[in-house]
């Protein structure tokens, strides 16, 4: 066999892909379905409109099927960037904007201007594991900030952690796997910390649009200096329902800009151009929709916590509650890999253990599980929060 990158071989197989495996060759009665909230994917089309704006642009826009610019189409750059100045009241011009493919590419295209192999970036914990993974295939140490009961990092524990090859600090609010909202103010409290010690904030987006706030998530945009510190990623997937069309954005300097193409045009030369067409019909078209959307994960999120209070008098704690994630605790005397596994034989559920989100051996990470409910109405939710009541391992 021809050798293996040794940092690819030992980085951990995708974990929604392990979670699948799971349940290979299994059947679940009629009476007592399988509910899968393992993964944060919308599992409905665009919206009919969106749809057909697509058709539309694949058989009289015959740019659609060309190449295009590498930093993405012109016009999704300026749209976008209207659109941050107008939610952020803050100032960001097209010359900001890379258009990707996908927000998980983004993260790469930013870390890959950023760091070296033997560079440090450190990651709150729980992290999003695609995060850890890239870092890992780049030979980048990922350094875990731990967080507490309400799993907020702390900005004077991360100070403690700085060192001359730390590159940047990874931020995700709303925060995948938790759920939890990062206030304005400990966001601020970041950005000053990364840019007194010269390194770079990145702050990924990709849930802003099922904040429980209609005010401004942030400030970061109001400076006039924020590209000289802030790395901003964007996901057009789950606010469109265009995660098969590959649609993301990285929002930073012009000049970071210049080493951003370089590795778009290595890796996909150019952004998908029919998903970048959709992307800007939605910005131009779907505020309305989108803030239907946004309520109706409010309200899943809301009915969660509301069904809560059995599990809580079983043991069970919700750590985090928002946007497409609920983050619990479970009081059970076994590591929630296995409990996961289990979850699925006795309950039906599909769900993933936060000793995916943590590093190994992590014991926190051993008592949590990760549930994605976005996917699942308010009646669905009540199941699951049912089926969870009445197990005993």
């Amino acid at each position: 066999m021809f050798p293996l990158n040794p940092n690819l071989h030992a980085t951990v197989p995708p974990p929604v892909m392990e979670a699948r495996r799971w349940i290979a060759g299994k059947s679940f009665s009629p009476e007592r379905p399988l509910i899968n909230v393992s993964q944060a994917a919308p599992v409905d089309p665009p919206p009919d409109a969106m749809r057909h704006a697509m058709a539309e642009a694949v058989l009289r826009q015959p740019e659609t099927h060309l190449y295009g610019p590498v930093l993405g189409l012109p016009a999704l750059r300026s749209e976008l960037a209207s659109n941050i100045t107008r939610r952020y009241a803050g100032a960001v011009t097209a010359d900001n904007i890379a258009i990707t493919s996908g927000c998980n590419q983004a993260f790469c295209a930013a870390i890959a201007t950023l760091a070296a192999p033997g560079d440090e970036v450190i990651l709150p914990t729980p992290w999003y594991f695609n995060h850890k993974m890239w870092l890992d295939m780049c030979g980048v140490n990922a350094v875990a900030l731990p967080t507490g009961v309400d799993l907020l990092p702390d900005p004077e524990a991360a100070k403690a952690l700085i060192t001359p090859r730390t590159r940047a600090i990874t931020l995700v609010t709303p925060n995948n796997p938790a759920g939890v909202e990062y206030p304005p103010n400990l966001i601020a409290a970041f950005r000053d910390l990364a840019r007194a010690h010269k390194i770079a904030l990145i702050i990924d987006e990709t849930y802003r649009d099922f904040h429980s706030s209609a005010a401004p998530p942030h400030s970061l945009f109001d400076d006039p200096d924020w590209d000289d510190t802030v790395i901003h990623l964007y996901s057009f997937s789950k606010s469109y329902r265009l995660t098969g069309h590959r649609v993301g954005a990285l929002v930073t300097s012009p000049a970071r800009l210049a080493q951003v193409e370089k590795f778009l045009d290595t890796v996909t030369i150019c952004p998908a151009q029919l998903g970048q067409h959709a992307a800007l019909w939605g910005l131009r078209n779907l505020d309305q929709w989108l803030a239907g959307e946004r309520v109706e994960v409010l309200t899943r999120a809301a009915a969660l916590r509301a069904g809560f209070v059995p599990l809580a008098a079983n043991g069970w704690h919700l750590r985090g509650c928002g946007a497409y994630f609920a983050y619990l605790e479970h009081p059970f005397d076994m590591p929630s890999d296995r409990l996961a596994q289990t979850l699925v034989d006795q309950c039906a559920i599909l769900a993933l253990p936060g000793t995916m989100f943590t590093p190994s051996g992590d014991a926190t990470g051993a008592r949590q599980l990760r549930v994605a409910f976005a996917n699942i109405d308010t009646d669905t939710i009540a199941t699951v929060l049912g089926r969870l009541t009445t197990f005993t391992p």
